[in-house]
């Protein structure tokens, strides 16, 4: 999607300000398909600027060639959804200006995250739903080793669930949505079908992030976010005085903070799995794929064994 070839654009909604940032809302129409792109380049004085921070911890990138929008450093955000969606795509674009400021200030200035409230909505909004429907969800990533009794505070809340999952959700979550569930691009490069949501007001919330890979692939061996039901390895945990909540087992969120290197994520999802009791079997399966060097992953084992 990155890649894809100039077409004609059409300006559906700018210049608009929030967060710092000078926003504008396009589409291209293409052959066979339809792109909506959200431009955001820094909006100096005029915008309230200097924002607190840059877009990429939200998913935007600068394009290979300058934009004819924002000039050479413009940040995108791309979906690809029929023409008919301009509507929706329009009021997500609309809500996420308004509740940039504090995303910014949240991934950067160290803002608060009110995430057990937006945990709470999540809750309510989507159990009883998706049970009747038989569709999987679970909370993924630091929410997961918070759950499990961690402690720290997650930066946002990450939803894993199936592909039926991900266009259910984005229904039930449809007033918060800051994205349109749509294909779009992934942190790790790949495309991805999901949706983002900022579950509160611009004074107080949590962004919600649920993705699966939208090219048909086999699954790894017990993959934490890969839209296949039954794949990922779960638990049961209470949450307050309501249902228990399903959550990814903490041995995920364990070794992605061991190989970016953050030393007290490690421990609180350490503190986590110590809590449930360790899976063994799934702790060897991940660390026999990661990254990191035989050192990192026999100090890990050890943690375990003694």
């Amino acid at each position: 999607m990155r890649s894809a070839p100039p077409s004609p654009s059409e300006l559906l909604s700018g210049p608009d300000l929030g967060g710092g940032y000078l926003h504008q809302l396009s589409v291209d129409l293409h052959d066979a398909t339809t792109t909506f792109t959200h431009h955001a380049q820094e909006g100096g004085q005029d915008a309230g600027g200097p924002p607190v921070g840059e877009l990429g911890v939200l998913g935007f990138v600068h394009p290979p060639a300058p934009c004819m929008f924002g000039g050479p450093r413009c940040w995108h955000r791309r979906f690809l959804l029929p023409r008919s969606a301009a509507s929706l795509v329009r009021s997500t674009y609309q809500r996420h200006r308004f509740v940039l400021d504090l995303m910014l200030r949240q991934a950067h200035g160290g803002a608060p995250v009110a995430f057990e409230a937006a945990l709470r909505e999540l809750v309510s909004r989507l159990t009883e739903p998706l049970r009747a429907e038989g569709i999987e969800w679970y909370i993924a990533g630091s929410g997961s080793v918070w759950l499990a009794g961690g402690g720290g505070a997650p930066h946002d809340l990450d939803v894993g669930t199936s592909r039926a999952g991900v266009e259910r959700i984005g229904e039930l979550l449809r007033e918060y949505l800051i994205e349109p569930v749509a294909p779009t691009d992934g942190s790790n490069g790949r495309l991805v079908v999901g949706g983002r949501a900022f579950v509160g007001s611009p004074k107080a919330g949590s962004r919600v992030e649920w993705a699966v890979p939208l090219e048909p692939r086999a699954p790894l061996p017990l993959e934490e976010l890969v839209g296949a039901p039954g794949v990922s390895r779960t638990v049961e945990v209470p949450f307050g005085d309501g249902p228990r909540i399903r959550i990814s087992r903490p041995e995920y969120a364990l070794l992605r903070a061991a190989e970016r290197d953050r030393p007290v994520a490690v421990e609180a999802a350490i503190r986590a799995i110590e809590s449930l009791g360790a899976d063994g079997e799934l702790l060897e399966v991940l660390l026999a794929r990661s990254s990191l060097p035989e050192g990192a992953r026999l100090d890990l084992r050890e943690r375990f064994r003694r």
